[in-house]
């Protein structure tokens, strides 16, 4: 039997990057039994961090789900990753999640992906809670870490605990709802036993116990009368009412602990339970014309919201059920494919183990194996109903390389490994330059591409080398020009005889290209014509300066002549080539590169650095205004110049800059670069006849 819908808590762990998510998920799994020993981070052996990417490295990359009981309810625990560029996890669990725990470093304090991952946690309209963690370090500190909480994330931030001692004196918790003080009872650093609030923390939980009732009596105008005449409110009222402000984001409570020692998780793991929604309580999910319930006597509705490839098992797809239960060895459709898929085996994952399970109900998370059509954001339904969840608004890639396979050969198994990989990260691109002809993969980071590459070594066997990728140039005209192009070859039998005449002149930006018939009296045969801009276009697809390609250049085939044997198709295109190579050599060729328009989100204290950065690359600031606690700024810069920005960009701003790309427009390269590029060019073409 599958747990009721209103015993599920669905509870997403996030934060910015070393706040210790993976270690409170790890204590949260050992205070559960779910596992019998603590794993730790540094060593590698938590349960969550299983890839040995996340080992080397010490972070998550992936987000992973686990499955326990705790006071006979089911929590569904996804960790995070917090590390920006493998932030389509983390949004894709919140999505799935009625409840998100924030993770937050007492030593650090509200660092920029909490900002970023709060803001969309309120879009998504979840209940949120904020763990305190790391209060054993070297200056941390709660109180000051609850005001920065306050500041950043508005007056409903208010504390449900508070710790007992500090650094690393610190020995316990005090309630704050029940007014009872909490200890690390035994050695093997499970459980708390009740003690007596010290003494010289009375005045301080009193004075926390009443900022606590004035927010959760807010929430209800009947409880707030009841406490401002100064009547006892009951311990179901004020739980009550905290569940019911924490819902839908009136109240955001704050609790905290030491993760890798263990402390405060088992209390952590009660405030999911009496704080946080079920499915049922949270409400149904809209999805366009639909309204789903998390009621089992309704049909099936559930959604894919993340993919993982793997060599052996294949694809495996974790997904939350909506409405309606999903049976093993049943059939399902997959409304964005219109196909039938069976549901083999259903996976649940507590610690190591992989249990199989018959059903999950509605408000469940889980997975399933080897499906055939079936990705991340896809539906599984009852019936093919047109259906599509919100797109998650995901950063844009940034960081481009230009990806070769090490053995000659491997090209289509490269391409075919890192399409797998794309399905499970939504934030790759990958394509082919149409000009360059390189396979360009770009990730969010420097970090996501090295990533990218370990995991096609991993788990593919595949090798590949990583190069910058090629700026793609243009090349145009700056004035008219006028040519003429003869091919003639005469050696026995028939000849070959074509002749013509062109004029070109600049088009305006944009216009592309222009051929223009402006022969008179047949001197070129009508069937000859289309031979003549063919070879024109040819000759256009690499220009006289650099070999790249031209663009914005009207042609006017104007004259010619042609023998009544010898003239052929061939011919007439040789010829075209011949006439607008010499026309763009005098037409004073100019070399043009793409402009991106950058916008960054940096704090405030880096901003003059940043934008003194910006103009050292040729860039045009554009602008900037205050978003919440960063600057936005946006500036238009040459491509070539923002090639290796990232890493630039992270070490200017301590590694909490973000920015994106897109591109403008194309502009003449300044004289003494475009000099640069044309050597370079010829220096290229040069080593490839070598």
């Amino acid at each position: 039997m599958h747990p009721a819908a209103d015993r599920i808590r669905n509870v997403a762990l996030v934060g910015h990057r070393g706040a210790g998510k993976t270690s409170l998920h790890e204590a949260l799994l050992f205070e559960a039994g779910v596992t019998s020993r603590l794993g730790s981070v540094t060593d590698g052996t938590t349960v969550s961090d299983s890839d040995a990417d996340e080992q080397a490295r010490q972070m998550s990359i992936s987000a992973t789900l686990n499955s326990f009981e705790w006071q006979e309810r089911k929590i569904n625990l996804l960790d995070t990753p917090g590390e920006p560029s493998f932030v389509a996890d983390a949004l894709g669990a919140l999505r799935v999640c009625e409840s998100a725990v924030f993770v937050v470093n007492a030593v650090m304090g509200v660092e920029v992906s909490t900002s970023r991952l709060w803001a969309r946690a309120a879009e998504l309209d979840i209940a949120r809670m904020l763990f305190v963690n790391m209060l054993d370090r070297e200056r941390a500190d709660f109180f000051r870490t609850l005001e920065q909480l306050k500041k950043a994330f508005g007056s409903h931030v208010v504390a449900t605990e508070i710790p007992i001692g500090a650094e690393h004196e610190i020995e316990g918790v005090i309630d704050l709802v029940d007014m009872k003080a909490f200890h690390q009872d035994s050695a093997d650093r499970k459980g708390f036993a009740e003690m007596p609030i010290p003494e010289a923390q009375a005045d301080l939980a009193q004075e926390y116990r009443e900022k606590l009732m004035d927010e959760v009596c807010e929430v209800s105008d009947a409880l707030m009368e009841r406490y401002l005449e100064g009547e006892e409110i009951s311990h179901e009222e004020v739980v009550g009412a905290l569940k019911e402000g924490t819902n839908h984001g009136e109240i955001f409570p704050v609790v905290c602990g030491v993760a890798t020692s263990n402390l405060g998780t088992s209390r952590l793991l009660d405030a999911i339970v009496e704080d946080l929604p079920s499915p049922v309580k949270h409400g149904a999910l809209k999805v366009g014309e639909l309204e789903l319930q998390a009621a089992e006597d309704r049909e099936l509705f559930a959604f894919v919201f993340k993919t993982r490839a793997d060599q052996f098992a294949g694809r495996i797809n974790l997904l939350r059920v909506y409405q309606g239960a999903l049976r093993a060895d049943s059939q399902v459709l997959n409304t964005r494919a219109h196909a039938k898929e069976r549901i083999g085996q259903l996976i649940t994952f507590a610690g190591k183990e992989t249990p199989h399970v018959q059903e999950f109900g509605p408000g469940d998370i889980g997975a399933v194996a080897k499906l055939k059509e079936t990705r991340a954001g896809d539906w599984l339904a009852a019936r093919d109903e047109p259906i599509e969840m919100p797109r998650l608004k995901l950063p844009a890639p940034v960081m481009a390389f230009a990806v070769e396979p090490k053995s000659r050969g491997d090209e289509d198994k490269v391409f075919a490994s890192l399409r797998r990989l794309q399905e499970e990260d939504p934030t790759i691109d990958l394509h082919r330059d149409q000009q360059t002809g390189e396979q360009i993969v770009a990730g969010l980071s420097q970090v996501h591409v090295e990533v990218i590459v370990d995991r096609l070594r991993e788990r593919f066997g595949v090798e590949v080398t990583l190069k910058p990728p090629r700026v793609p140039y243009q090349e145009t005209i700056r004035r008219s020009a006028t040519a003429h192009g003869r091919h003639k070859k005469q050696s026995g039998g028939r000849g070959q005889f074509g002749d013509c005449h062109i004029e070109i002149e600049p088009l305006t930006t944009g216009e592309g290209f222009e051929f223009v018939d402006k022969i008179k009296g047949g001197v070129i045969p009508s069937s000859f014509i289309p031979a003549v801009e063919k070879g024109v276009r040819e000759a256009m697809d690499s220009g006289v300066l650099a070999g790249y390609p031209v663009k914005d250049v009207r042609v006017r085939l104007f004259d010619g002549s042609h023998h009544s044997v010898d003239s052929s198709e061939i011919a007439f295109k040789m010829a075209g080539i011949q006439a607008m190579k010499q026309a763009l050599e005098q037409a004073d060729p100019v070399l043009l590169e793409p402009i991106m328009l950058v916008t960054l989100s940096v704090p405030e204290e880096f901003v003059g650095d940043v934008i003194g950065d910006l103009n050292s690359r040729r860039g045009r600031p554009q602008g900037m205004e205050p978003v919440g606690a960063m600057t936005e700024i946006k500036a238009e810069v040459p491509m070539a110049e923002m090639l290796t920005y990232a890493p630039d960009l992270r070490s200017i701003t301590g590694g909490q800059g973000d920015y994106t790309l897109e591109f403008l427009r194309y502009e003449e390269v300044p004289g003494h670069l475009s000099q640069k590029v044309v050597e370079q060019a010829s220096d290229e073409r040069a080593a490839a006849h070598a």
